[in-house]
């Protein structure tokens, strides 16, 4: 037996420790790519790195295999949660700390944090289970436009210029923050979407878009309106739309609420307390476009036959 296939044999179980001597290889330009990715999504499958390098699952299985013994990208503990239930799935990935010197190397990036392998063995179960959904709506938008001449996806860092929002884009920098005025008393709300993308068609206008995704885990809606809830989510997007915050911040003329959830049934519950949410000033029930998981698994999101807050069926382009 030659080197790397011993110590593939004596690593492959348990799956989430380091080889003390990893597997030999030379980190190469396609390495470095599957790095970025990892990076760009926090966390991720290997389907959907395989998807997005346009490589095998197999050859970027090994690739990945032997980044993670050589500390560039990890593997998070809480997918052990999955395996006596559903068994093995697809591997889920995050960055490690020899991964973010990497990039600092090769690309200048700048990062907020350099302890990500100790947040990586703090993620929990239902942190992962969100974060893969996020991304495979994102990879499924990939996808997607890759087979409509003319279509393009735009990036959450194209969505807004420079001058508008200077330095690295986050996450957090697509927060909506608001004065919302309820029971004769005013409080700022803040939301922050899942996800941020434009499609835009040739030469044509970009239509902006946002994203939520619900597993069902927060109640739609409260009596106690200050709460945690979806409603209070939907809210607080009316509010901003209407103090046209997303003109003032990201230079956006418009966007959308893309809400994708769990059944059709939970969907008509958040239409119905959308309907009661009132907001001068702003779009009202279609400002927002609902469908399931089911419905994207059926479909890509940009063939998928959204539902507004109103119950019409709306296409994405």
């Amino acid at each position: 037996m030659d080197a790397v296939a011993a110590v593939g044999a004596q690593t492959r179980r348990p799956r989430y420790r380091r080889a003390p001597e990893p597997p030999p290889f030379r980190l190469t330009d396609d390495d470095v790519e599957i790095v970025r990715v990892v990076a760009r999504h926090r966390l991720i499958r290997s389907t959907h790195i395989a998807a997005l390098v346009r490589r095998s699952l197999d050859r970027t299985n090994d690739r990945l295999l032997r980044l993670f013994h050589a500390g560039y990208v990890d593997r998070p503990r809480a997918q052990l949660d999955y395996y006596p239930t559903s068994g093995s799935g697809p591997m889920v990935y995050a960055l490690a700390d020899r991964g973010i010197r990497l990039l600092r190397e090769c690309d200048g990036a700048d990062f907020t944090s350099a302890e990500w392998s100790r947040k990586n063995r703090e993620a929990g179960r239902p942190f992962i289970e969100h974060q893969i959904e996020v991304v495979n709506l994102r990879v499924e938008l990939e996808r997607a436009v890759r087979y409509l001449p003319g279509l393009q996806l735009i990036h959450p860092e194209q969505m807004v210029a420079p001058s508008v929002l200077p330095g690295r884009v986050s996450p957090d920098a697509f927060a909506f923050r608001t004065k919302i005025r309820e029971q004769g008393r005013t409080r700022v709300s803040s939301v922050i979407p899942d996800l941020v993308f434009g499609l835009a068609r040739g030469a044509g206008p970009r239509r902006n878009f946002v994203a939520e995704i619900d597993r069902g885990t927060m109640p739609v809606k409260r009596s106690d309106a200050t709460r945690t809830s979806f409603a209070a989510k939907m809210r607080t997007y009316l509010a901003a739309y209407a103090a046209k915050e997303h003109e003032r911040k990201f230079g956006w003329s418009s966007f959308r609420v893309l809400t994708v959830t769990t059944s059709h049934e939970r969907i008509l519950t958040m239409q119905a307390a959308l309907r009661e949410i009132h907001i001068s000033r702003s779009p009202g029930p279609s400002l927002f476009l609902f469908a399931t998981f089911g419905d994207l698994r059926q479909t890509t999101p940009i063939a998928c036959d959204w539902t507004d807050g109103t119950g019409r069926t709306v296409d994405l382009i």
